[in-house]
């Protein structure tokens, strides 16, 4: 809002308003802050669950590797063979410049699918696994 001083003439104001332009930011900093948690939905599935220990905001960049209660496997929402599953880590690995698998498995899934799925992955050389659970309330 412009003041002058002095002249005695009214002209138009050339400065920029910014509380709109500040109220509005506002407004999609808030609904990107809602619904940024709901982002990366997954795969459906029914996990453990655990007392909380460690908060892991899963993202699509990162490498998750889920087996469904039908023990179909998932790399981030694709289905994935088996064969191909190992290869293809290695080669996100590189591209997302990461070394940790997020590992979800259905809570009803027998523990010998799971383990048997972290040994193939340490025989392949992966080491960093992290086991993917819901809390508990």
């Amino acid at each position: 809002m412009g003041m002058n001083l002095g002249s005695g003439k009214r002209g138009p104001v050339s400065d920029i308003n910014v509380t709109p332009l500040v109220d509005v930011m506002l407004v999609l900093l808030v609904i990107f802050m809602v619904t940024a948690p709901m982002m990366f939905s997954g795969i459906d599935l029914k996990l453990p669950k655990t007392k909380k220990v460690h908060n892991v905001n899963l993202r699509p960049e990162l490498v998750i590797l889920s087996i469904t209660e039908n023990e179909k496997v998932y790399l981030g929402k694709n289905l994935i063979d088996n064969k191909e599953l190992i290869p293809t880590i290695l080669k996100l690995f590189k591209t997302n410049n990461t070394d940790v698998v997020y590992l979800r498995a259905h809570y009803s899934l027998k523990y010998e699918k799971v383990a048997t799925m972290i040994a193939n992955l340490k025989k392949a050389g992966v080491s960093n696994i992290a086991l993917v659970t819901e809390t508990e309330k």
